[in-house]
């Protein structure tokens, strides 16, 4: 009895300290929150959410519809054409600011084969065991233990549902303890960021009134490798090209034509190898233009504590490429990668062949300095001073005899960079509420590797946006065994707790 008389007046104190809850009034508003967010947790990973099948995008959307409706915030279905997206708010009366949040609730397809478990779809509790495994733990234990170590593994634990039930379990927790922010809030909800969010640019610009707000917070991506609390300030755009190359009219026998036909798989080996140097930079005069950076930028660099000798041992390279000097120098410039190859077969399909074609799909990293489409333009000049005709359909067969060499070339833009000063008006109010939090300053990078579609809020609502990552930056986002440290999840409602508490800025 006496307990609950000792929390009630704890939380009424809260209440009447202004909203701004120091790092221990914080944590301990998210300790009294944290078995109904567990549930929640374990509930909104448990549906599956692959973009490609619209039903299963469906029950997701209808489970965000009723979580934020119980909650008493407004919520509207916008049409994009295709699977809609999901706008949520909730005003403060007299408020003069608006922070928009934006969270993706569509995932990675599901290979059940590479994962360690029956269902990626039921999640499962894990520590690590004294072999360095991933040994279960009977879910239940989560009801009566917590050890910040433990994951739970599910698809879309960590990229990206469970930010959004982060947010939700903050949003209780304030709640409970009778704090409002002092600003007005709208989310934004994306159910095919997986898909490359192809609807969203024009639903952007459609709805801009509806989006309208101050400033955009983006809760996506895992924090930086020392797992310290984060924060960066922008993130590369991506676009892609896919690249064809023509042998013979249909595969042939390698005896009998083999030094007289030529290979495709040579010739785009040739080719893309002319984009590069040995070191991994672009050759292609113009690629990097635009990027210089000031003393201070590279002071920016050098702030973010990466062990790079830990990276490259975890990824298992003895070498790197020479683009930047550090990572952090690297990723703020333009890449282009190779990121598959096909042509002929392999291992126990492999057959004596000069192969009809061979296909390259490379994407395109991203900066504010670099227009994709002045980058595309390099990239063909390059081509064609290659010796290569470049078609955008296959070939015809007076094409074939005019043109010795002939490239196919399919390219897209997914959606451009973004990056907001980190010394902003934004950069120190955040820096503020993870200060209060965590009684530290955050890691604060310049921009981070990875694309989110956020450039379009940016260029059509003209604000700032930041983004704020909470999960273990070993997550295995994207492949199997995608899993989320308790400890994270934790420490990801009180982050949100500071800054819905953060005086408005």
């Amino acid at each position: 009895m006496r307990q609950s008389y000792v929390a009630a007046l704890f939380f009424l104190s809260l209440a009447a300290q202004a909203q701004a809850p120091n790092q221990a009034e914080l944590q301990a508003m998210a300790e009294k929150q944290w078995q109904s967010s567990l549930e929640l947790l374990l509930d909104i990973v448990s549906m599956p959410n692959d973009a490609v099948y619209p039903d299963q995008i469906e029950t997701n959307i209808k489970w965000c519809e009723d979580k934020f409706a119980a909650r008493k915030w407004t919520h509207e279905r916008l049409d994009t054409g295709g699977i809609p997206l999901l706008l949520v708010g909730k005003n403060r009366q007299g408020a003069s600011k608006t922070i928009l949040f934006y969270f993706h609730v569509d995932g990675q397809a599901v290979d059940i084969s590479k994962w360690d478990q029956e269902d990626a779809y039921v999640p499962v509790l894990k520590s690590l065991n004294t072999s360095s495994k991933w040994e279960p733990l009977p879910i239940e234990r989560l009801k009566s233990a917590y050890d910040p170590e433990w994951r739970i593994f599910a698809r879309s634990v960590s990229d990206d549902k469970g930010p959004l039930a982060m947010f939700i379990s903050a949003w209780d927790a304030m709640t409970v303890a009778g704090l409002n922010p002092d600003f007005n809030l709208k989310i934004i909800l994306d159910f095919e960021e997986e898909q490359g969010s192809p609807r969203l640019p024009a639903a952007v610009t459609r709805y801009r009134e509806k989006l309208d707000a101050d400033l955009m917070l983006i809760m996506d991506g895992p924090r930086h490798t020392s797992n310290e609390p984060t924060l960066s300030y922008g993130a590369r755009g991506i676009a892609d090209m896919t690249l064809t190359t023509y042998g013979p009219k249909l595969p042939q026998h390698s005896g009998h034509y083999g030094n007289y036909s030529p290979n495709p798989a040579l010739l785009l080996a040739q080719l893309l190898s002319s984009m590069k140097d040995a070191e991994g930079r672009v050759v292609i005069p113009g690629f990097y233009d635009g990027i210089n950076f000031s003393d201070a930028e590279r002071e920016i660099f050098s702030n973010v504590p990466d062990n790079e000798q830990a990276v490259q041992k975890r990824l298992g390279i003895g070498r790197t490429d020479k683009v930047g000097q550090t990572y952090q120098e690297s990723i703020n410039y333009p890449s282009l990668n190779i990121r598959g190859m096909s042509s002929g077969y392999t291992g126990a399909q492999a057959t004596t062949i000069i192969p009809a074609t061979a296909v390259a799909e490379l994407d395109m990293r991203l900066v504010p300095e670099s227009d994709p489409n002045r980058l595309f333009g390099l990239i063909e000049t390059h081509i064609k001073a290659e010796g290569f005709q470049i078609l955008s359909q296959d070939p015809t067969d007076e094409e074939r005899m005019k043109f010795p060499k002939i490239v196919k070339l399919d390219k897209s833009i997914s959606y451009q960079a973004f990056r907001t000063p980190i010394d902003s008006e934004a950069g120190a109010w955040l820096r503020k509420a993870m200060i209060r939090a965590f009684d530290k300053a955050p890691v604060e990078i310049r921009i981070s590797g990875g694309s989110i579609p956020i450039s379009p809020f940016v260029d059509a609502l003209k604000i700032p946006a930041v983004v704020i990552p909470t999960v273990n930056a070993d997550n295995n986002q994207h492949s199997p065994n995608e899993n989320l440290r308790l400890g994270n999840y934790k420490e990801g409602i009180v982050t949100v707790m500071a800054i819905l508490t953060e005086k408005s800025f």
